[in-house]
């Protein structure tokens, strides 16, 4: 599921994961993320690219909803362009097509090397429990009902202390935040069954 967008189907779904996997679209996105708006001649300078790849690029991602133009300051050749807000929710894998598997790993990959490096970073900028950097690890009992009723009040909890960048008030820093949850192994434990 898309939030605010129609569902995907597979074909979309595949794309998708293809433009976040592909290395320049990312640096694309992680800029516009930090400076809010760009045109392709700034990305082309920041980014060490040409202006007719970067413009293209930025088409791209336009056509899959990840960007938009923006209208006020665009004007004959010369468009600019912010994010759009967005969440997604990969479907189970058992239900997708060889390629979108394919395209979903190749991006898992990426998500994991990048998240492997924000891990990393956090422990090394922990400064106390009043610092930026925080680091929580926890582990609960809870039935499938429990864990994703969890899932939703995260997002709630995102939705309700998170800010857009036009939004944010003074002080405010983009953070990185990561949420993962994962049963112990099929098995037992002190005779009873764990997993799934």
């Amino acid at each position: 599921m898309t939030d605010g967008l129609p569902e995907m189907t597979s074909l979309e779904r595949t794309a998708l994961y293809k433009s976040l996997g592909n290395p320049l679209r990312r640096r694309i996105l992680d800029y516009l993320g930090r400076h809010g708006e760009a045109n392709s001649t700034v990305l082309a300078r920041e980014l060490g690219e040409s202006s007719g790849t970067t413009s293209y690029h930025l088409r791209k991602l336009a056509e899959q909803r990840l960007i938009e133009e923006i209208p006020e300051k665009s004007g004959g050749r010369e468009r600019w362009w912010r994010t759009l807000p967005f969440r997604h929710t990969t479907p189970d894998p058992a239900t997708m097509a060889p390629e979108e598997y394919a395209a979903a790993e190749q991006l898992a990959l990426l998500k994991i090397e990048v998240d492997t490096r924000l891990f990393r970073r956090v422990h090394e900028e922990y400064r106390g429990p009043q610092g930026w950097a925080q680091v929580q690890r926890a582990g609960a009992w809870m039935t499938k009902d429990d864990l994703h009723a969890f899932v939703r009040a995260y997002h709630e909890l995102l939705d309700r202390y998170g800010h857009t960048r036009e939004d944010a008030p003074e002080g405010a820093r983009h953070v990185d935040l990561r949420f993962y949850a994962a049963p112990e192994p099929v098995g037992e434990w002190n005779g009873e069954p764990t997993g799934p």
